[in-house]
């Protein structure tokens, strides 16, 4: 998309269809516990699909601006549970140079395969995250505590990788992982607030810097960073998110996690067979 050529009317769907992810993004993040990431990929990559960003970029350019969103709702999420006292400041502190060894090698990663192979990453492993969230029971427990060292450092490495690849931040696996653990999940969702923040800050620097003068990427883009889509889906999530939250706790938790988890899978196999098939 040449700025020089965009139609109003084209930009103007293009911003509504980003407001929207971000409305989307919010509700879940609210309503589930989890971070929007997992909801702002596909939704990006479908948008870019409609637009005609080319294949080669528009993975790409979903994951890193889901990134960079994370930056700012991970603040005020930490802040938040910061003044509740449940944050573990001491397990976040420990995690912050492999978490960021992780990001910068997912980010490397990132940078060497294509738009295709990054979908499928993303594809397959939105499809365990889908079907953890389907049939995972409150009372799984590897252990009472998270493992000493070496083990924590190579647990928040894995969890740093991963999410850079998928564009998402801590909560998705740092709460399966800290529950698992023995931590509540009230310790776990607010310590993954801190953890959505190491991650995305040198995840983001990292696409911004990989895309950097790259062809192809949608108008407003610094790098594999749009920072169009990131204005429009900000506000968007900020203002959803509680009202995501509210409606949590008047719907049963057990069918919506379901339905989530289904509506996870059918999208991660329709990327999934998109790309296998294309």
């Amino acid at each position: 998309m040449d700025i020089a050529a965009i139609d109003l009317s084209v930009l103007f769907i293009f911003v509504a269809a980003l407001a929207g992810a971000g409305v989307l993004a919010g509700l879940v993040a609210g309503l589930f516990g989890v971070g929007g990431g997992i909801v702002i990929v596909p939704v990006l990559f479908y948008v870019f699909t409609a637009f005609e960003i080319p294949d080669d970029v528009k993975m790409h350019v979903a994951v890193g601006t889901s990134l960079a969103t994370i930056i700012v709702t991970s603040v005020r999420s930490l802040r938040a549970h910061m003044k509740s006292g449940v944050v573990d400041t001491a397990l976040l502190k420990s995690w912050i140079l492999p978490v960021v060894a992780g990001v910068v090698t997912g980010t490397a990663v990132a940078d060497m395969i294509d738009g295709r192979s990054l979908t499928i990453v993303f594809g397959a492993i939105a499809l365990l995250v889908a079907a953890n969230m389907a049939f995972a029971k409150s009372s799984w427990k590897l252990a009472d505590d998270m493992p000493q060292r070496p083990g924590s450092d190579a647990i928040g490495a894995v969890i740093g990788f991963l999410s850079t690849l998928m564009g998402i931040g801590g909560g998705t696996f740092g709460n399966t992982v800290m529950t698992l653990y023995g931590r509540t999940i009230h310790q776990a969702v607010a310590t993954s607030a801190g953890l959505g923040l190491i991650i995305a800050v040198p995840g983001a620097l990292g696409f911004i810097a990989s895309g950097w003068g790259e062809a192809g990427t949608p108008p407003f883009s610094v790098g594999y960073v749009n920072l169009l889509a990131f204005a429009c889906i900000v506000p968007a999530t900020i203002l959803m998110a509680p009202v995501g939250a509210r409606l949590a706790h008047k719907l049963p938790q057990q069918t919506l996690k379901r339905g989530f988890a289904a509506f996870l899978a059918l999208v991660a196999i329709r990327m999934l067979y998109g790309v296998l098939a294309g």
